[in-house]
């Protein structure tokens, strides 16, 4: 399930990480900042637990999320500042890593590292800047889904129409909490306009 947002603040941060000026400390600060806000749309209807919090009036009944319920793993690198914005508003949450490294002849992704904790009855939230062809996403859904989650959900700043609708065509019950997406892949599968290479912006690598 395709869920692009509307957020015109997120549609003006997508606006910033394309500009071509914006220099690498700036771009991580903007992943970083749209995935709490993607992360707080793709929550928005989690479910709650009731506990008792101390308040300056005495003890308050009150309902929060089970963040040890929650595990977030980025697609190395460019989904690293992901994670680290995420961890700043839920800091008991999870996180496990999947490294995957594009074929630049072939456009298919090959995993090298993975890091999970124990996946099992928990809402793995994957993390991937980018959709081009969908690949490595589809992979990573699939490498986590073995692994027997409650749920799996995405969270994705930029894609293709391709990209994304080749997510959605394999596994269509998982939700895409994406940023925009971009009508056309180019001839070497990147997205256009895009944002260029978002691993490369995010840690000078260009």
């Amino acid at each position: 399930m395709i869920l692009q947002s509307n957020n015109t603040l997120i549609k003006h941060l997508v606006n910033q990480l394309r500009n071509a000026q914006t220099n690498c400390g700036e771009f991580r600060t903007l992943v970083a900042q749209i995935a709490k806000l993607l992360c707080a749309e793709a929550l928005e209807n989690m479910p709650t637990v009731q506990t008792t919090i101390p308040t300056w009036q005495g003890d308050l009944k009150c309902h929060v999320i089970e963040e040890n319920d929650l595990v977030f793993i980025p697609i190395l690198r460019a989904g690293e500042p992901m994670l680290n914005g995420i961890l700043e508003l839920l800091p008991k949450s999870m996180g496990g890593f999947l490294a995957m490294k594009r074929d630049e002849e072939t456009a298919v992704s090959k995993i090298y590292y993975q890091r999970f904790p124990n996946l099992n009855n928990k809402t793995v939230i994957l993390l991937d800047p980018m959709v081009a062809t969908g690949g490595s996403l589809i992979d990573a859904i699939s490498v986590v889904k073995e692994q027997n989650p409650k749920e799996v959900i995405c969270l994705n700043i930029l894609g293709s129409t391709f990209g994304v609708d080749s997510v959605d065509a394999t596994y269509p019950n998982i939700k895409m909490y994406i940023a925009q997406i971009d009508d056309e892949l180019d001839e070497n599968k990147y997205i256009r306009p895009g944002l260029g290479d978002a691993g490369d912006r995010a840690f000078n690598t260009l």
